[in-house]
């Protein structure tokens, strides 16, 4: 990918118009712009800021049809999310991989609810199957998972589901846009949406925030894929629309790898909160959480409140031999969910289905709400659809179930560099013309500065924090070891994108400042609103934490 070759292609393509244009350049949007654009429809994606910069990158990590909905009854999802589960995996299987969980039991009621509750949890799962689950004993329990709480421990449930990297996957989709002929862009801000003499939206007027200029789009039809920022462009369109998300806040932390020294990952269907915890090795490190706490405020950037990490550290330690502490912790990272709220600000947000909805206003802007990582493609599907349906498309069917994405067919799970698809025989070219670009830029990382050049010049990062984030998972990994390597592949970056030594020094900075928060969240605060929802939540999470039953 190429920015400013795709700026072109944006400036050609604007007379006499495109077909689809989506605001938003998460899972969700990305998923859209893919859908259209092998259906053959001329398609933009316009990103505010970069390519699953909000919340796609800050999941769980997994690609799972969800237990705790299975819980809670809701049967056509978990059957839905396993399906799509499953096609990711065919579809991306170098950035997507197999993960075996196991749940410790510790009383024989627990060990018949949920060697029940997971075979059914395969049947839904059917030929698609990532492996079939079974209940296990104590002592192969503790070979599995050998820093597990013992005392008490009867045996564990064994059942699989997926993981991947949510940022690059995020970027293998925007690839595969550009290979179908779509054109993404990150860091350009939708303005306006326009409308004709009938009042219908029929194009938007977008701003590139890296240079200043102006766009006008027209389009055959405007989709809002914005995830939890939805109401923004809803209130854009009409200044008295009524609010459509009930967002929530999720929490996990990284630690390392010898608080778990397991491939198995652990997860505890049972918190205080109502959702599961999961510890999740990934990337050499342990991905812990995650929390549901209602917020009113929106951020780009959420922060992690004390009782949050307190609440995922106290419930992580009833189960691990060595409790982790504070101090421990090598990154913070929360997200926000766009839950589609049905039934008003009050509704407790783990009781929210994670189901989308598609909504028309009378402008005729389509509006995707809700849902979820692992049900991005049927969420695109239905979404170009319903479009279709309205009589703004012409009808084409969708390819999107067995197509291969950017990178497919380049899947070797011992070569980490495989997560660029074919390019890794690129960077590998460039380390054998030149050995010392092949040297880690440090220890704490695999990372090198010909992975560095190359990503500058093919995933279109505008800022730092787009490759230590994003195209690299520097700043989750290990977020302090992160600042260090900063200097260094700022350098880089003002090579490769012809900047200067001031940018430099202000990119540093900046990103020195981001990347303290994601370290140290001692200092936050919880900003109580008019409802108190948040607080309440958090309460909740601070006295029944302790009721936990190990």
């Amino acid at each position: 990918m190429n920015r400013e070759e795709l700026i072109n292609k944006l400036k050609q393509g604007t007379e006499p118009g495109w077909d689809v244009v989506i605001i938003g350049g998460g899972a969700t949007g990305l998923g859209l712009a893919v859908d259209a654009a092998s259906r053959g429809y001329k398609t933009v994606l316009l990103e505010k800021s970069d390519f699953a910069q909000s919340t796609s990158s800050r999941s769980t990590k997994l690609m799972h049809g969800g237990v705790r909905y299975l819980a809670q009854g809701d049967i056509f999802l978990v059957m839905e999310a396993l399906h799509e589960r499953s096609r990711m995996h065919k579809n991306a299987p170098h950035i997507t991989r197999n993960q075996e969980f196991t749940i410790p039991i510790y009383t024989w009621w627990d060990a018949l609810q949920y060697t029940i509750g997971l075979k059914f949890y395969d049947l839904l799962a059917g030929r698609l199957s990532m492996g079939k689950s079974h209940f296990i004993g104590r002592e192969k329990t503790l070979k599995r998972l050998p820093l597990l709480q013992a005392r008490g421990l009867k045996g564990g449930v064994v059942y699989h589901d997926g993981q991947f990297d949510d940022a690059r996957f995020a970027l293998a989709l925007a690839q595969t846009c550009v290979e179908k002929g779509a054109v993404p862009l990150n860091y350009f801000n939708v303005a306006e949406l326009l409308k004709d003499n009938n009042g219908k939206v029929n194009g938007v007027k977008v701003t590139d925030t890296e240079s200043g200029k102006d766009y006008f789009i027209p389009a055959k039809v405007v989709i809002n894929a914005t995830g939890v920022f939805a109401d923004n462009i809803l209130k854009m369109d009409s200044p008295s629309a009524k609010k459509t998300i009930r967002p929530s806040q999720g929490v996990h932390l990284v630690l390392d790898s010898s608080f778990l020294q397991s491939r198995t990952a652990i997860m505890i269907p049972k918190t205080s909160d109502g959702r599961v915890l999961f510890a999740i090795p990934w990337y050499g490190k342990v991905v812990v959480g995650t929390t549901d706490t209602p917020i009113d405020h929106i951020d780009i950037e959420p922060k992690a409140i004390d009782q949050e990490i307190d609440f995922i550290l106290e419930t992580a330690g009833r189960f691990l031999t060595r409790p982790p502490q504070r101090k421990d912790v090598l990154c913070t990272f929360a997200g926000l969910r766009p839950l589609a709220a049905s039934t008003g600000n009050n509704e407790k947000t783990k009781e929210i289905s994670r189901r989308h909805k598609i909504t028309v206003s009378e402008s005729g802007l389509v509006s995707i709400l809700g849902g979820k990582w692992t049900i991005y493609r049927r969420m695109a599907q239905d979404t170009i659809d319903k479009a279709i349906k309205i009589g703004k498309l012409d009808k084409r069917e969708p390819v999107t179930e067995n197509l291969h994405l950017y990178g497919h067919g380049y899947n070797n799970p011992e070569d980490r560099l495989s997560i660029y698809g074919h390019h890794a025989e690129d960077i590998k070219k460039s380390i054998l013309e030149n050995p010392r670009s092949g040297i880690q830029i440090h220890p704490a990382f695999p990372y090198n500065r010909a992975e560095i050049r190359w990503i500058c010049k093919n995933e279109m990062p505008v800022n730092l924090e787009d490759i230590l984030s994003r195209r690299t998972r520097a700043m989750i990994i290990d977020a302090k070891a992160s600042i260090e390597i900063a200097p260094e592949v700022a350098n880089i970056m003002a090579d490769e994108l012809g900047h200067n030594t001031e940018w430099g020094k202000n990119q540093i900075e900046a990103y020195k400042e981001l990347a303290k928060t994601y370290l140290n969240q001692e200092t936050n605060k919880i900003n109580t609103d008019k409802t108190g929802s948040k607080t309440d939540q958090v309460l909740k999470l601070e006295s029944s934490v302790h009721d936990h039953a190990s």
